[in-house]
């Protein structure tokens, strides 16, 4: 299963981009899936993902400006980030557990103040 990653480029602060992530395999309700986020020096971290059940669970700093989404027909995640700010600037990479854990290669996001 390869994931792959679309959507980020170079914004201004306040602005919005739309990540997109489609997977080779078949996208399902089942599947623990999500965003994540790795700033230069730092850790990866969980922006915002679908746990098992369905439920979305967000970062603290994502909460009100982002939204994940999923089309299950075009096997894609989505993330719809509005009013980004510089601190949001990293390599965001989509995750999904299925029969093994997978990563797509990253996007980078870029905020400009």
């Amino acid at each position: 299963v390869q994931l792959e990653e679309s959507g980020g480029g170079l914004v201004q602060a306040g602005g919005s981009l739309r990540l997109s992530c489609t997977t080779s395999g078949r996208l399902l309700p089942d599947n623990f899936m999500g965003w994540y986020r790795q700033a230069p020096g730092k850790q990866r971290d969980l922006v915002a993902v679908f746990n098992l059940g369905g439920r979305t669970n967000y970062a603290d700093s994502a909460k009100g400006r982002f939204t994940i989404s999923r089309d299950f027909p075009r096997n894609t995640m989505y993330l719809d980030m509005t009013n980004l700010k510089p601190e949001d600037t990293a390599v965001y990479y989509c995750r999904i557990v299925g029969v093994e854990d997978y990563w797509g290669q990253g996007t980078q996001v870029t905020v400009s103040s």
